[in-house]
């Protein structure tokens, strides 16, 4: 620990502003940029593609039921789906770009979107 001691007060400065700087680049570069809009689909097709600004709740029907999507500004989920294991529900609230809840027995999706096209290890 005797480092420390050769830590100047502007080298501590340096630190700081470095571990703010990291912080603040975070959800822009390691997170693909911010969600703004949300695509519902049924079988396969796009059912609706919703701005993420206003609050609204959509019924999208499937071969089970009804699936229940709230949208809040910036964040999306599955409220509720006639599927008996209930994974998508249990997702909660997606809000980041690439994030994507699937009712797979209702054949309905709920995927959260960005200005940048997001990849993952998958479709890399």
């Amino acid at each position: 620990m005797h480092w420390l001691a050769l830590f100047r007060p502007g080298d501590w400065l340096t630190v700081i502003a470095g571990a703010a700087l990291v912080g603040l680049t975070i959800p822009l570069f390691w997170q693909g940029g911010l969600a703004d809009r949300a695509i519902i689909r049924q079988e396969g097709q796009v059912f609706a593609d919703i701005d993420l600004k206003a609050k609204k709740q959509i019924e999208v029907p499937g071969p089970l039921g009804i699936t229940l999507i709230a949208v809040e500004p910036g964040r999306a989920r599955v409220v509720s789906d006639p599927g008996p294991r209930q994974y998508c529900v249990k997702q909660g609230w997606l809000m980041r770009p690439g994030e994507i809840a699937i009712c797979a027995p209702n054949r309905v999706s709920l995927q959260i979107t960005g200005r940048t096209k997001v990849y993952d290890s998958i479709s890399y």
